[in-house]
């Protein structure tokens, strides 16, 4: 999908596309015949001295000026409505391929990049339009217009302004050559800039803590130079076009007028036609500087557009499952071993890329209805990537995961995740209020369901505290609440829907070990016949679990109770003795 691909977003819009044009041609129709009316009043009316008819064809040429400009103000108004319901339309496609993506195409494209493509593209893409029905159509009807007017007022002198048609020619395909490389160029450096300032304004607390703004400065000057580098090449060379363009013109006038003085000499040409014919060569050379900025502008387009359609283009990896798993479909498709299966894992192996190791191998695993499952493990030893297969943020790259049974590539996407709450390890809030941010996990909340949910997650006291209650604005994603306040609103935001299967992601970690036990004790009492999946460092948090799964590299070092792991898995053997000392054991005890 290229530039030409994507105008299909403008057939909503084709009676602009039709109406805008058709009154810029008017326009241009209206500026060609102005020169001609010009030469009938010199001609007519100055070299016989008659004034009336001067004023007459005066009068004549300002209704033509104003019905110009009036054909210009409605070319310009369904111009803008056409550009900017283009822009609109692309934009929200963009945005929705971008949120079906999976993770596998997120971390691969990189948020910055998609940021840019969905913003500075679009826009461009938006000002090509606009650009194409002012004036794609205009610029080459005024130059091609006036080479015709000026062969009908004297044919062998309209042979050199042709003369120029190859010069011109031969230099907008050496602009644009150089020009199209170093526009994608740009576009792409552009992408790293973006890259650079969202790491320093995300990182700025690290940054500063570590004394690296001088370092981060330097980083981002040199980005910043890289692109401006880049930029001045790009405009070096676009800068020639306008001289080039009004030094070849501006030759051919020399020699329009050199020849033209000859004819006249010769009795062969009037003056009224020489000054018509200069006005018409004028006209020539502002349409071709019209026409060396629309290359620009176009080249950016271009460029802009393979970059969009690079994104439309993609097919997300996780594709929406075609049937609704029912529990009706589950009970009668699924065999009477699995049937009490919340999630099963069999045989399933998963890496990141093709060419990498596996993060997950040959992972077999049940996990029953209603049970508290631990996932406990060194970092990076596969807990997070086997929660992040459940709700099918990536596809498995060997074997199958099931939920309540059913395969969950069966599953409708939106199914599948209604039936799963999330917290992952990195609190991630919304601008909006508190009460706004637990109700992301249930719309239609009620007060007493979000109080509730603020409960069990330990988080109703702290609200309570802030200055509004529930109705607190959270700043720039609950910047104005610590690390563990955060924690538990996101916590909150899991329970509030009562999911049949509820992930916490090693969500606890900002919280004290009351806090921690806490939570467990009251996840535990209003969660029943949920499935939980506890992900955790702390061996404390998930000692009392009904099932604990060990992970070493990506495998399955143990599975069991606490006390028998502590007989049979040296792995978690090793992680308990190296966390349990006295004094946890009695706060984990409480």
């Amino acid at each position: 999908m290229e530039l030409r691909e994507l105008t299909g977003f403008l057939k909503n819009f084709r009676k602009e596309c039709i109406i805008g044009p058709f009154f810029k041609l008017l326009e241009a129709i209206l500026e060609l015949l102005l020169p001609t009316v010009v030469a009938l009043i010199i001609n007519n009316g100055v070299a016989r001295h008659d004034s009336s008819y001067v004023l007459r064809m005066g009068g004549v040429m300002l209704a033509m000026t104003v019905c110009g400009y009036l054909s210009s103000l409605v070319c310009q108004y369904y111009a803008a409505r056409a550009s900017q319901g283009f822009g609109t339309l692309l934009r929200n496609s963009l945005f929705r391929r971008i949120s079906s993506f999976s993770y596998a195409e997120l971390d691969r494209l990189g948020t910055s990049t998609l940021t840019n493509r969905l913003t500075n593209d679009v826009n461009q893409l938006q000002l090509a339009v606009a650009m194409l029905i002012r004036l794609a159509i205009r610029a080459p009807f005024i130059c091609i217009g006036a080479i015709v007017m000026a062969m009908i007022l004297d044919f062998p002198l309209s042979l050199v302004v042709l003369a120029t048609a190859p010069v011109f020619a031969v230099l907008l395909y050496w602009i644009i050559s150089r020009t199209s490389p170093l526009y994608r160029s740009y576009q792409r450096k552009l992408d790293g800039l973006a890259v650079v300032l969202s790491e320093n304004l995300s990182g700025v607390r690290v940054i500063r803590a570590f004394a690296k703004a001088l370092r981060e400065k330097g980083r981002f000057r040199a980005a910043s130079d890289d692109l401006t580098a880049t930029g001045i090449r790009v405009g070096r060379l676009s800068a020639l076009m306008n001289p080039f363009t009004t030094l070849v013109v501006n030759a051919g006038i020399i020699a329009i007028l050199w020849v033209g003085g000859i004819r006249i000499d010769n009795g062969r040409m009037s003056q009224g036609e020489i000054i018509a014919f200069i006005n018409y060569v004028t006209q020539i050379l502002l349409a071709l500087i019209v026409v060396s900025n629309l290359v620009i502008i176009f080249t950016k387009a271009f460029s802009s557009a393979g970059r969009v359609s690079e994104i439309l283009a993609i097919e997300p990896s996780v594709a929406n499952g075609a049937t609704t798993a029912s529990k009706e479909t589950t009970s009668l498709s699924t065999p009477a071993a699995t049937a009490n299966c919340a999630i099963e894992f069999s045989s399933v192996s998963f890496g990141y890329s093709t060419t990498g190791e596996l993060a997950l191998a040959d992972i077999t695993v049940a996990i029953g209805r209603g049970e508290t499952v631990g996932l406990i493990g060194g970092t990076g030893s596969g807990k997070s990537t086997f929660i992040n297969l459940i709700p099918r943020f990536y596809d498995t790259t060997k074997g199958e995961v099931k939920v309540n049974g059913v395969p969950v590539g069966d599953y409708p996407l939106a199914e599948l995740r209604c039936k799963i709450g999330l917290v992952p390890q990195k609190a991630m809030l919304f601008t909006g209020t508190v009460a706004e941010n637990i109700r992301w996990g249930k719309e239609d909340a009620s007060d007493e369901e979000v109080h509730s949910a603020a409960l069990i997650a330990q988080a109703d006291e702290f609200i309570r505290q802030l200055p509004e209650g529930y109705d607190t604005p959270l700043t720039r994603g609950g910047l104005n609440l610590s690390g563990g306040q955060k924690q538990r609103l996101t916590i909150a935001r899991a329970v509030v829907a009562r999911p049949e299967i509820l992930i916490l992601d090693d969500s606890s970690s900002a919280l004290d070990f009351a806090t921690d036990a806490a939570l467990r004790r009251a996840i535990r009492e209003n969660s029943e016949g949920a499935t939980v999946l506890l992900v955790s460092q702390r061996v404390s948090t998930i000692q009392h679990a009904d099932k604990i799964l060990v992970f070493d590299e990506g495998r399955l070092a143990g599975v069991g109770k606490h006390d028998e792991l502590m007989r049979t898995s040296e792995t978690y053997r090793e992680i308990a003795l190296s966390q349990l000392e006295a004094s946890e054991k009695e706060a984990a005890a409480q």
